[in-house]
């Protein structure tokens, strides 16, 4: 059999997969995508959304380095909102309703048009590697061997298999093997990863019921509409021009609280079926109840999987209690008495790798050019997958073209929080993104997302001529105006001043200065000026603690430090040091069980040794 070649293979067509591929296709790695299904690449297995608290940001930052997700959602989205607006901008979050069906065709047009990239239907049974000669040093990937037999030979390989890897899905007592509904598990691809050296756990996750849309009665619901004047979440989309749909509002009751209480001897995650872990911040319903006996209701809200679809997704009552329980719960919901279910909640468990045996780059430390990207480093959600993908795509085109890795700094995007999390403080249960995670967060706002990763982005090869001149003149528009409001001046006050009044929007002043209106229309430059305003002297903290921050980020750590050498250094902080092999003294201090005194003998002993170094990596 012809043994097929690469450059850049990347497992799995989900939302981390999907990044990759583009990303490594875009700086000219010959990629290849192998997906079970090409008709259900990207698809949206759980909530038909993107975006939200933290979320948002994280597609922004996608978009802003030249990935696909803030594009294909503005194409497919049907309601857009933007949350927290009612708080300061640096928690503001974009969120989407999106076409689930017609998410995944745009996806999919991109990819198959999209240069240099080629996608194979197959499941994946080995990932290959040269052993190394010197059984110290790393081995290196070679390729993989797929469920067909044939191979395919590859530099570099990119492991985005998202709840598949022995994928098994609970409701009630029933199980069965998958990695969502209707396809099968990656049934051997773990043991290839354990023999590569490579530990691996176990996480779960879940999905609530969905209904038929005929059969809900939504006169006693409460509408929840979207935004008038929608958010794109692409620095290229000028406007949302589709119509947008609405979603409704419900909640559970004490009566079905009592159903659930009577039936936790029946639930997989009650009965021990279901061993381990899942996301605290995002419990089934059934945990809910458990966790917060004194709350009466949680909030239910019924969200169209698509414009034209029959299927209401039941975003809150993620369950795996048995079928007759979920019907029963179903129709104890004020609004759907009468609702039929089209497909059962369920509890998905499936094989991780624990992310301290990535790095920074998201490569694995035992085996070169193997990089793991989205769930299988523990986190949860199509953003955070997505934002994992980007990198591991730039980062295995990097390595097979022998250029210097990239990493982005905490300071630099939710991405670089997220996976500094990962890498430094492991996961004991699936990983979310929230804005507190992010010491920086008035920094790392969803409006900037462009200004602090774009000219990385055009730096690395993947932002194109035209979002490049689309850049620039927003950042030209953005100083004329901030020099106009500097210049012009009303009762003795420049318009600037003015500005950092909180109520202020300035819309009062344009008659009166005609200059202005350009400006105005332009709203994201305009809603840029405001919070530069507005939240001046915020920012300038911000900055200056930043700037300390990376001095701590530039003490560089060789992978060779050797921690027993260093004197009085307590054991446990040994220990932690050596299993992650942190790559900055500000790492280093992140570790958990990490104390301030551990990192103060840390600096002392290796300016005594003359061994603090420069960055390891680009960073912009």
């Amino acid at each position: 059999m012809t043994q097929i070649s690469c450059d850049v293979l990347a497992i799995g067509g989900g939302h981390a997969g999907a990044e990759a591929a583009w990303a490594a296709a875009n700086l000219g790695a010959r990629t290849i995508l192998v997906t079970h299904d090409r008709a259900a690449i990207g698809r949206m297995s759980c909530n038909p959304a993107v975006g939200g608290l933290g979320k948002g940001q994280i597609v922004r930052e996608i978009d802003a380095l030249g990935g696909l997700m803030g594009l294909v959602t503005d194409e497919a989205g049907i309601q857009f909102r933007m949350l927290n607006r009612r708080k300061g901008p640096a928690v503001w979050a974009p969120r989407a309703q999106a076409d689930s069906r017609l998410y995944v065709a745009v996806l999919r047009r991109y990819l198959e048009n999209c240069p240099n990239l080629t996608i194979i239907e197959a499941g994946v049974d080995e990932i290959r590697a040269e052993p190394a000669t010197d059984p110290a040093a790393e081995s290196r990937v070679t390729g993989v061997l797929l469920n067909d037999g044939r191979r395919i030979a590859a530099t570099a390989v990119v492991v985005a298999s998202g709840t598949f890897l022995r994928g098994l899905m609970h409701t009630g007592a029933e199980q069965s093997a998958g990695g969502r509904i209707g396809e099968p598990a990656a049934a051997r691809l773990s043991d290839s990863l354990r023999g590569l050296g490579l530990t691996l756990g176990r996480l779960k996750t879940g999905t609530p019921p969905r209904v038929a849309r005929d059969s809900v009665d939504f006169s006693r619901l409460r509408e929840q509409p979207g935004d008038p004047d929608p958010a794109p979440f692409s620095f290229m989309t000028t406007t949302i021009t589709q119509p947008q749909v609405c979603c409704w509002l419900t909640s559970t009751n004490p009566r079905i609280h009592e159903l659930l209480r009577a039936n936790l001897h029946r639930a997989p995650l009650y009965t021990g079926q279901i061993e381990s872990v899942g996301p605290r911040y995002c419990p089934s319903i059934e945990t809910k109840i458990v966790r917060f006996p004194e709350k009466e209701r949680h909030q239910i809200f019924l969200e169209p999987e698509g414009r034209d679809s029959d299927r209401i997704y039941l975003n809150g009552v993620s369950t795996s209690v048995p079928r007759d329980v979920q019907e029963q719960m179903v129709h104890l919901v004020d609004g759907l008495e009468r609702a039929r279910i089209v497909q059962w909640g369920y509890a998905i468990e499936y094989d991780f790798v624990p992310p301290e045996q990535i790095d920074a780059t998201l490569m694995t430390k035992r085996v070169r050019g193997l990089f793991l990207a989205g769930q299988i480093n523990g986190t949860s959600g199509y953003e955070e997958a997505a934002g994992q993908g980007v990198v591991a795509g730039i980062n295995a085109a990097r390595f097979v073209a022998e250029r210097p890795p990239v990493t982005i700094r905490r300071d630099q995007g939710y991405i670089g929080v997220m996976i500094d999390d990962l890498v430094t403080r492991g996961v004991t249960e699936p990983y979310r993104m929230f804005t507190s995670r992010a010491e920086h967060r008035m920094h790392l706002r969803y409006d900037n997302a462009d200004r602090r990763l774009t000219p990385l982005g055009r730096e690395i090869g993947l932002v194109r001529d035209e979002r490049w001149r689309r850049f620039e003149q927003q950042r030209i528009r953005f100083e004329e105006l901030m020099a106009v409001l500097g210049r012009v001046r009303s009762e003795g006050r420049s318009l600037l001043e003015w500005l950092r009044q909180p109520d202020e929007t300035g819309e009062r002043f344009l008659d009166r200065f005609p200059e202005l209106r350009p400006f105005w229309q332009a709203r994201d430059v305009w809603g840029r000026a405001l919070v530069a305003a507005k939240y001046e002297g915020y920012i300038e903290r911000q900055q200056r603690a930043i700037a300390r921050f990376r001095e701590l980020e530039d003490c560089a750590l060789s992978p060779e430090t050797d921690y027993d050498a260093i004197p009085q250094l307590r054991h446990e902080a040994r220990e932690r040091w050596k299993a992650i092999r942190p790559r900055s003294v500000g790492q280093a201090a992140r570790v958990s069980g990490i104390q301030p005194t551990d990192v103060s003998m840390l600096i002392v002993y290796l300016s005594a040794q003359d061994r603090l170094g420069g960055p390891p990596v680009i960073s912009s």
